[in-house]
């Protein structure tokens, strides 16, 4: 069989912060890798990286590696892979009221990045934003666990409250306007020396 081509899937993102709640401390990742069977996916969470991989019934292999701005707890993150993409709630290791700058280590945009606009909230307006009990749902990421997601209600999943269900447009359509008020991102490859928490998805 001929490998198929490579192909960088769009990633949207925003995030929560707190520096007395782990729970609404945060960041919200959409890798929009449609059609990728769940026991050809690879997904693979560090403390400063996140990497997809798989190949898409589509003709093509989506892959895409992301070096974070700060660290995550892998440990304490949520996923949620469906027909039509791979969505990760990753709680941020540091308590901070202040938002990260960007997504990604290096300052430098990218043409796959797209701010999340049904899920972004300024950060000084995270107080009266909804609370955000959407990600309950979500499976959660076991650096142990080398055979899958876990047991993942997907008819539990619900929307977030008051931006929009996550069966609509996750802000995959962003004009110009949009994407130049984006934050940066960057691929890159794994870090050497990072212990890594690997997880295959199995149907």
């Amino acid at each position: 069989m001929p490998e198929l081509p490579q192909h960088t899937p769009e990633v949207t993102w925003a995030q929560r912060s707190s520096a007395s709640d782990p729970e609404r401390n945060y960041l919200y990742v959409n890798i929009k890798a449609a059609d990728v069977p769940r026991s050809d996916a690879k997904l693979d969470i560090t403390a400063k990286n996140v990497t997809f991989s798989g190949p898409s019934r589509k003709g093509v292999t989506y892959k895409v590696s992301l070096d974070l701005y700060a660290e995550i707890e892998p440990e304490n993150s949520k996923v949620n892979h469906s027909d039509r993409d791979v969505e990760l709630v990753l709680r941020k290791k540091e308590l901070k009221e202040e938002y990260w700058p960007r997504l990604l280590e290096i300052a430098q945009k990218v043409h796959f990045l797209k701010t999340d606009f049904d899920k972004w909230v300024d950060e000084d307006e995270q107080d009266e934003a909804p609370e955000d009990d959407y990600a309950n749902n979500f499976g959660g990421f076991d650096p142990n666990d080398q055979g899958g997601l876990g047991n993942i209600d997907f008819s539990k999943l619900g929307g977030l409250p008051g931006a929009g269900g996550l069966g609509g447009d996750l802000g995959g359509e962003g004009d110009e306007e949009d994407e130049e008020e984006m934050p940066a991102l960057e691929e890159s490859g794994d870090k050497a020396g990072e212990k890594s928490s690997k997880i295959q998805e199995v149907s």
